[in-house]
């Protein structure tokens, strides 16, 4: 059966990212009440067609402050959807799009302060709707799989009945997601779930995806559309190849790319929940199409010839401009 989809909300709760045609998705509008009017236009649209995940991170400007106050506003409880934010990433872009002078958008840091001051915050803010709390982005490089405290705190909070998981990305994903699988205290796997990027160009995490699911974990996939470079807007001529592979599908299935990539995702043997990161209704309307793809072996086998090297992929990747 199909993975479910879910809403990530990193572009929807902050004015600058780095999905192609950001911008243009909000209209170039940055007024604090448009992007929450605009975020729960697309949390609105998400529910009514069946969405019952949403994805957030302290870092992701104002995103669990927009998701909070749509879930207060309409009065949901808390077993009618589940909600996952992450911390270990502090939002400094102080709402610019353009940040200069040596500023950063986020900033990392995966110590037990960081983790303790923004575990309050979403709490804070969401209280019994928090189903999920995740490392955001965690690395060899960053050591928070050998940091004791922390990970100690987190089964102390995992005993409290909320779930812990942890998000991967960059090329080492895979040795992260086998190193987190072995984690455990008193005999038990300490992190729930897993985030991690996979889509049609960045396959490389497939086998240890596979593994974290076998162990039984739950597998979220994120940038399931590359940032935007699997969908139409990619005009790079890099991406002349891929470009007809996915216009001919496309075309013989009378769907848009967008659907198509999410479908992949979606239909992969070890995935869970694929994040739709829209930033617009009509983008999400045309994400959610990919539950009307019936997926065959002759897509999959079609559809892997669009894959780069992982290198390849995050060197593109870090080369984004925010927008």
């Amino acid at each position: 059966m199909p993975a479910g989809i879910g809403i990530g909300l990193a572009a929807l709760g902050r004015p600058g990212y780095i999905n192609l045609g950001h911008a243009q998705d909000l209209g170039a509008d940055y007024c604090v009440t448009a992007m929450q009017d605009n975020a729960h236009a697309v949390l609105d649209a998400a529910w009514r067609q069946g969405v019952r995940y949403f994805d957030a991170a302290r870092s992701y400007g104002r995103a669990e402050e927009f998701l909070a106050s749509w879930i207060r506003d309409r009065g949901f409880s808390s077993d009618e959807f589940r909600v996952g934010s992450k911390w270990g990433y502090t939002y400094t872009a102080d709402w610019a799009v353009d940040v200069r002078g040596g500023t950063q958008h986020e900033v990392k840091e995966h110590s037990l302060e960081k983790l303790e001051q923004q575990y309050a915050i979403s709490q804070q803010h969401f209280g019994d709707h928090l189903t999920l709390y995740q490392i955001h982005s965690a690395t060899l490089d960053s050591g928070v799989l050998d940091n004791e405290p922390v990970l100690k705190r987190l089964n102390e909070l995992k005993r409290t009945g909320i779930e812990i998981g942890l998000s991967v990305s960059g090329e080492r994903q895979s040795e992260v997601i086998e190193k987190a699988i072995g984690i455990a205290f008193d005999g038990a796997r300490l992190f729930d779930s897993v985030q991690a990027t996979w889509n049609l160009l960045e396959r490389s995490a497939e086998a240890a995806l596979a593994m974290a699911a076998e162990s039984g974990m739950a597998v979220i996939v994120k940038e399931s559309l590359a940032n935007g470079r699997l969908t139409v807007r990619n005009k790079a001529e890099s991406f002349a190849g891929g470009r007809d592979v996915l216009n001919s599908i496309a075309k013989e299935l009378d769907a848009t790319w967008d659907a198509i990539a999410i479908a992949a995702a979606m239909n992969q043997p070890w995935a869970t929940t694929v994040l739709s990161g829209a930033a617009s209704v009509a983008h999400l309307d045309s994400n959610l199409k990919a539950r009307d793809i019936v997926w065959t072996d002759d897509l999959e086998q079609r559809l892997q010839t669009v894959s780069q090297r992982a290198e390849e992929y995050w060197q593109q990747r870090s080369d984004l401009a925010w927008n």
